[in-house]
């Protein structure tokens, strides 16, 4: 039978529970990891391992937790399930830890199970540690059997950290009507935790782990947020907790583009101090934010290890993509589902507003509404994505409008001379197809745009 391939994508290793993600697998690449720690001649040696809900997650982090016992570490193995960003937190302030180990497929389907590595620096491995790691794929490694494994609740210290910067008290003075819709994952027993912690009442929803997630994905969107009531703010994660989603007032899903412009008026107006972090997909609503309040932008390519290294070399008052990933300075390089629904929380409680007066705001500060849509096309190879996107670089014009920038970062970012429109073309990195995210100030432009990229490709 022939192995499986170990790549690590955006954040890791992930693949089909006993096809391609295997115990066989799993050794594969605890042992590379092992070989990698042990090139760092750090004397550090304990490890965090954590799992999130799916099928055999705990069977998974028990065999991890065994291996790195029989290697000599001291093993932190989570008494339960566990969310990602309490994993970070601890691999970076637990005595003498040198990191942690993640068994989590995030948002993907219930079939999938992954594996990532987490430095001790509390955010994803970057591609130069990953690529460090694949080197000591099937290379040899002696045992030493001196390790020891002990189970733990992981969570207390990061509590004690939330406490430090989140206002709690202003949350219970003027707190939003909130229904917490736990979505089978592994915010379950914690986001709930802490709001009881500190009084502020909730109404609560799929308040259990799931392996299927309740038949759905655990992903925090309109499709799968179900439970919605007028007057109630709905707050909820994906599988591992650290993608956030959030549906205001009257029942409006708000994207996390329009939640991170928003978050970032507030942040400001608090006094936080340091530059916008964003990856290349994240909407020009933020940036004309951004450029309104007068703080620096850093663009990145897609995917938080990327933000997570800008954070760690920039003072950063936010960091955030469009796919609900977010953080702050003040926090981990990491991001972090339960502490985005905190800040939200934290913003509507502190200007006593709801959501949705806080988005129309949003819109009359920004002076513009922004639209958005996409369109995907299936590849038939990575040669033929090449071509289109040279296709497209070549061009002066998209519609009927000048190409005013070009951007090559992860794919291909054009904006066109009204100042307020642009295309990105980027390959997808879980799926065959090469997709065009539009974005424009009014409908009349978008569909313009969309349909002279459908007759371009």
């Amino acid at each position: 039978m022939e192995r499986t391939v170990i790549k690590f994508g955006t954040d890791g290793f992930r693949g089909i529970i006993a096809k391609e993600f295997t115990f066989e697998t799993v050794e594969r690449i605890i042992k590379a990891i092992i070989l990698y720690i042990k090139s760092l001649q750090d004397e550090r040696k304990t490890i965090i391992v954590g799992y999130d809900p799916r099928f055999m997650a705990y069977d998974f982090a028990s065999f991890c937790a065994n291996l790195l016992k029989d290697y000599g570490f001291k093993v932190i193995l989570s008494s339960k399930v566990v969310p990602t960003p309490i994993v970070a937190y601890c691999a970076k302030y637990y005595p003498d830890s040198i990191g942690a180990i993640m068994l989590t497929a995030s948002h993907n389907p219930k079939e999938y199970q992954g594996i990532k590595f987490i430095p001790n620096y509390a955010g994803p491995a970057t591609k130069e540690i990953t690529d460090e790691i694949l080197k000591y794929v099937d290379c040899d490694v002696h045992p030493s059997f001196d390790g020891e494994v002990i189970k733990a609740s992981l969570e207390n210290e990061y509590y004690k950290h939330l406490e430090n910067i989140i206002d709690f008290e202003i949350i219970k003075k003027n707190q939003p009507k909130i229904i917490f819709d736990g979505l089978y994952s592994s915010s379950i027993g914690y986001f709930d935790k802490i709001l009881d912690k500190h009084g502020i009442k909730y109404e609560a929803c799929n308040m259990y782990h799931s392996s299927d997630f309740g038949g759905g994905l655990p992903e925090p969107k309109p499709k799968f947020m179900k439970f919605k009531q007028k007057g109630y703010v709905t707050l909820a994660n994906d599988g591992d907790a650290d993608r956030y989603g959030v549906i205001d007032e009257l029942g409006n899903y708000i994207s996390p583009n329009i939640v991170m412009a928003m978050l970032l008026r507030y942040l400001f107006s608090k006094n936080k101090e340091g530059c916008l972090i964003k990856t290349v997909g994240v909407s020009n609503i933020v940036d004309v934010v951004a450029k309104k309040i007068g703080i620096k932008t850093i663009t990145t390519p897609v995917g938080f290890k990327w933000l997570s290294e800008a954070m760690r070399k920039n003072k950063s008052i936010l960091a955030g993509e469009d796919s609900g990933g977010l953080s702050t300075g003040e926090h981990i390089p990491e991001k972090d589902g339960l502490y985005a629904n905190l800040l939200i929380l934290e913003m509507m409680a502190s200007e006593n507003k709801t959501l949705n007066q806080l988005a129309e705001e949003l819109k009359e500060f920004a002076g513009c509404e922004f639209y958005t849509d996409r369109v995907d096309i299936e590849l038939e190879s990575d040669e033929k994505a090449d071509e289109i996107i040279d296709n497209f670089l070549k061009m002066t014009q998209i519609a009927e409008f000048n190409i005013k920038e070009r951007y090559e970062l992860d794919g291909l970012k054009l904006f066109l001379d009204d100042g307020l429109s642009s295309l990105l073309i980027r390959k997808s990195g879980t799926e065959p197809l090469l997709r065009f995210y539009i974005e424009s100030d009014f409908m009349e432009k978008l569909d313009k745009i969309k349909e002279f990229v459908k007759c371009n490709v």
